[in-house]
């Protein structure tokens, strides 16, 4: 039966059920399609035989709303969503999300605060025995002792505060299937322990063998190097291959135990994901309340790879999809391209060929698929390694063969290219290929920051190979004879960032001359090396100390240092560079920043020379200014999350204040 699975008594009676193999309860809502975790575990359940109904978004206050389907035969699966939770409700300052993609019609508030622990807890007040397996971002991140920036505290692993009986953590696919054959075959849930990519909790380690031991948590609590080295080691030991199991103590007779990682799924197996029968869709009860937003971002996208080689140090993706690319085949990719060109809303585009990085189309050296990533080594960082295998000529075969399907006018790239891969790639072929055909106007690159003191702890590469990619991009654009030009995401208070770094970065903006319409402050998510760095103060790698701007008036001005140019912003910019000692950066020739009080009014009054927003170092207004695909989805509990929340959140205020968008204020000279 081709249809969505059952979220009520009556889809099961239809179906001919009795009785649910596995109950999925979820934070999101229910959207079938192969962007959504639920989806994806739910359908590869399915297609090995087990009967899968959803619950969506309960009511977490009352116990009733997760008895709906009854009580499942195998176990509860349990996941906060495609975010974490915390990420979702609120942005960096601790500020209430006005809007959720995830949820119909974008309302707020339809999961609660650590969704996975709530729903975990409210199973168990009802099913006291029932298995119950957490997985899903939210839970991967937080599987072992993890600082919680909304709280301050150091927590315990999720598993804990949860009375879960099980973590699936990363990517799901092969763990949930083992769990799955082994609770069908009668073993009981505290007897799975040896299932790659799992995490359970026992009273004794008399059969736990080969295992790290970590630090304990009490020792944590008291001493946050601890915690740094914890953090450290778990950061080293998300390879499948070399990956070692590692135990978390708590006391004498309670450990949390992460089992290594599961191993990446193959080209065949990736296909065979993306290839269940997925509605890809919401379910239709949402249509009366408007659908659910978050499909509009990926309804007309192609995920083509897993997992980043990149290393950035602010993103989970290591702890989450690990560092070894996972991708699709040319075939499974076209095929769910022309089903996309079959939907009826179609127009001709298709948004976005990627996922955490789009270029990167295989695995960085053939030393992984068999030995695993270096520990103690990145690929891209700080210069590319030795054994890097930089090609583009997979992705390049792909996009044409994507560009040459009837009813595909233009296929866009928006989930991110890493710059500094293409500029290691002697061959200019995929960049003409980029500019030529994927970039629409204007193309969104991350290099975050100018400092290369801040880059070095970012885990991104220095200033130079940034500019370096400017320039061969511009040159790019002038032999093709296009105006196409960049715009960069830029970050604020990351560990490292002093208020000279925040200047240094507002004067390139100057020379420039663009105003950031929208800056990331540095969000403190689980999991991240910078988050380890803001909570210890030392950077995990090297155990030097690092400035941490945690100071909210102080993060405010490096803000406002980037947007310089804004009125509103102009008090914190005085004072930041009377705290810099710049002033003379205030003043009226074209180096200076901001002009006196007494000339306010007039202050953000374009300087003669002063280049404008739409010249060609930078960005141009693009009718597809969207921003990146967002869901990983992914994608990340991470920086990434965070940006397509903040987007939603200004477009919402610009409409209320009437002001009009950077993409329509500037015109071209």
């Amino acid at each position: 039966m081709h249809d969505y699975l059952p979220i009520c008594r009556a889809d099961m009676e239809k179906r001919g059920w009795e009785q649910c193999d596995f109950v999925y309860v979820s934070g999101d809502a229910y959207v079938d399609h192969p962007s959504f975790g639920t989806a994806i575990i739910s359908r590869l359940l399915e297609a090995h035989g087990y009967k899968v109904g959803i619950i969506a978004q309960p009511d977490w206050t009352d116990p009733s709303s997760i008895q709906i389907l009854g009580e499942p035969r195998l176990g509860f699966l349990v996941s906060a969503g495609n975010m974490d939770s915390m990420v979702n409700h609120y942005s960096v300052s601790k500020k209430h999300r006005r809007t959720d993609a995830y949820t119909p019609g974008g309302v707020i508030g339809k999961r609660p605060d650590y969704a996975a622990v709530v729903y975990s807890n409210l199973i168990r007040q009802v099913y006291k025995k029932t298995p119950i397996i957490l997985g899903g971002i939210e839970a991967s991140l937080r599987r072992l002792a993890h600082y919680d920036y909304w709280s301050d505290k150091l927590k315990r692993s999720i598993l804990l505060d949860s009375g879960a009986d099980l973590i699936s953590y990363g990517m799901g696919e092969h763990s949930i299937i083992e769990i799955a054959e082994a609770l069908d075959s009668g073993i009981a849930v505290s007897d799975i322990t040896f299932i790659a990519g799992t995490v359970y909790k026992t009273k004794s380690l008399d059969s736990v063998y080969d295992a790290e031991i970590l630090p304990g948590y009490e020792d944590m609590k008291q001493d946050k190097l601890e915690y740094a080295r914890s953090f450290y080691t778990q950061y080293c030991n998300t390879d499948p291959f070399a990956g070692k199991r590692l135990v978390e103590p708590y006391n004498d007779h309670l450990y949390v135990v992460q089992n290594p990682p599961a191993l990446p799924l193959s080209e065949g197996e990736m296909d065979d994901v993306y290839g269940l029968p997925y509605m890809r869709t919401y379910h239709p009860s949402y249509e009366k309340d408007g659908g659910v937003p978050a499909i509009s971002e990926v309804k007309f996208s192609l995920i083509s790879n897993r997992g980043c080689f990149g290393g950035c140090s602010f993103c989970a993706l290591t702890f989450h999809q690990g560092r070894i690319m996972q991708v699709r085949s040319h075939e499974s990719l076209l095929d769910e391209a022309k089903m996309i060109t079959q939907e009826k809303d179609f127009k001709g585009y298709i948004h976005d060929v990627g996922g955490p990085t789009a270029n990167f189309r295989q695995p960085s050296c053939e030393k992984q698929l068999t030995r695993g990533v270096c520990k103690n080594r990145q690929c891209l960082f700080p210069k590319p390694c030795p054994n890097l295998k930089v090609d583009h000529r997979d992705y390049i075969k792909l996009l044409k063969e994507l560009r040459d399907i009837p009813k595909v006018k233009k296929v866009f790239i928006r989930s991110g290219i890493r710059f500094d891969y293409v500029v290691a790639d002697k061959s200019d072929a995929f960049l003409e290929e980029l500019c030529r055909y994927h970039v629409s106007g204007q193309l969104k690159v991350a290099p975050e920051h100018v400092s290369d003191d801040v880059l070095t702890l970012m885990g991104k590469p220095e200033n130079s190979v940034y500019q370096e990619f400017v320039k061969k991009y511009n040159k790019m654009n002038q032999k093709i004879h296009k105006d196409q030009y960049l715009v960069p995401y830029l970050m604020s208070s990351h560990p490292g960032s002093r208020m000279k770094d925040a200047v240094e970065l507002a004067e390139h903006i100057r020379d420039l001359g663009y105003m950031p319409e929208q800056v990331q402050d540095f969000y403190p998510t689980p999991s991240t090396i910078s988050t380890c760095m803001y909570y210890t103060g030392v950077d995990p790698r090297t155990m030097q100390p690092v400035y941490v701007p945690k100071n909210p008036h102080e993060k405010a001005m490096q803000r406002a240092l980037i947007q310089y140019r804004d009125p509103k912003n102009y008090d914190l910019v005085m004072e930041a560079l009377k705290k810099a000692h710049r002033m003379d950066l205030v003043g009226f020739d074209k180096h200076c920043l901001i002009r006196p009080r007494k000339f306010e009014g007039r202050s953000q009054q374009k300087v003669p020379g002063q280049k404008t927003q739409n010249q060609k170092s930078f960005g141009k207004p693009g009718r597809n200014d969207r921003g990146k695909n967002k869901n990983e989805h992914s994608r990340r509990n991470t920086v990434q999350s965070d940006r397509q929340n903040s987007r939603q959140n200004t477009e919402t205020d610009r409409s209320r204040q009437k002001k009009k968008s950077i993409r329509n204020v500037h015109k071209k000279k």
